[in-house]
């Protein structure tokens, strides 16, 4: 549980370490699917577009964290960027879970 006593600035470190792993974590593997799968419910166009919207955002991740990590967590990031992050893991675990669906038929 976390504790309601502490500063923001400590509060939004504390989040956001494990959020920036999480990012890079689902981003990683969704751009080792898109590169090495054949992912047949998606033409060969929209596989490259999202594998490419993918590798953007995982240098963005990248560097985000390396920036937070060399600053001991004093940074912070604009909500509306963490959003999008987040809406791309989101289309890449849609596309995850139907591939794993279409596999189990």
């Amino acid at each position: 549980m976390l504790n309601p006593s502490l500063p923001e600035p400590e509060l939004v470190s504390i989040l956001l370490g494990p959020l920036l792993g999480d990012f890079h974590y689902w981003l990683s593997r969704a751009r080792s699917l898109l590169e090495f799968e054949e992912i047949e419910f998606l033409d060969t166009h929209q596989q490259a577009d999202l594998l490419g919207r993918v590798h953007q955002t995982l240098l963005e991740v990248i560097a985000v964290r390396s920036v937070f990590k060399a600053t001991y967590g004093q940074i912070g990031i604009e909500a509306n960027l963490l959003e999008a992050w987040h809406d791309l893991v989101s289309e890449c675990w849609q596309v995850m879970i139907q591939l794993r669906l279409g596999q189990s038929n």
